[in-house]
């Protein structure tokens, strides 16, 4: 199993970071949050962090200074939350090296998204979101986040059905197959109960894009960015 991604919030409005790490770490990533730049130095002299966060509890020179002694090649991607006046700080951190500056008052859902968007450039989370019609699914934490802004969880049997699903994109399933690859959470596993399950997770994951193919199984048809 992949290690998993270390985000550092560094100095990070309270409110912020409780929310913050709690939706990071539903999805799976190991999220360190310290408040003093003593501390923050001592957390980044190690190895292993792949994207900071710097609040804007900390003057933007102290930010700016921690991004020039830990970022660059090599380290790990910044992030830094500025006010909204702050144009030649915004415009400084950038020309520093930045790989994000994001204002405040900011939406923990936004800021999420663009470190979601730096580990995948990073290549930390590749191949565990699947984008779908109406939802994103993170495989690693099992988590369906709607369009809506609502949030499901997928039961291990479900991941497993999905996977198998996406391993064998376009192909027809029989009953067999799904029973062999992905078997239910209970010993109730055959025959119509596979339609049950089939109708549940396209229900929770909200698409057409899982099919009955009558007389002989289900298939998943892709959206277009899963195309070959």
């Amino acid at each position: 199993m992949a290690a998993r991604s270390i985000i550092a919030l560094v100095s990070v409005a309270e409110v912020v970071a409780t929310d913050l790490a709690d939706h990071l770490e539903r999805r799976g990533h190991d999220v360190r949050a310290v408040r003093q730049p003593w501390e923050a130095e001592s957390l980044l002299s190690g190895n292993g962090i792949d994207v900071v966060v710097v609040g804007d509890s900390l003057s933007q020179a102290e930010g700016r200074d921690l991004l020039k002694r830990h970022g660059g090649e090599g380290g790990p991607d910044f992030i830094l939350i500025c006010r909204p006046a702050d144009l030649i700080d915004k415009v400084l951190a950038l020309e520093l090296g930045a790989a994000d500056v994001v204002e405040s008052p900011l939406n923990v859902r936004e800021l999420a998204a663009r470190i979601g968007g730096l580990l995948a450039r990073r290549g930390r989370n590749a191949g565990e979101l699947v984008v779908l019609e109406n939802a994103t699914v993170d495989l690693r934490s099992a988590m369906v986040m709607h369009r809506s802004g609502t949030e499901e969880q997928l039961s291990p049997g479900q991941v497993a059905l999905l996977r198998l699903f996406l391993a064998r994109p376009r192909k027809v399933l029989t009953r067999d197959d799904i029973i062999a690859a992905a078997p239910a959470e209970n010993a109730d596993a055959f025959d119509r109960s596979i339609d049950s399950r089939i109708v549940r997770l396209r229900r929770k994951l909200d698409t057409e894009t899982i099919t009955t193919i009558r007389g002989a199984g289900y298939r998943f048809d892709p959206p277009t960015q899963f195309a070959d």
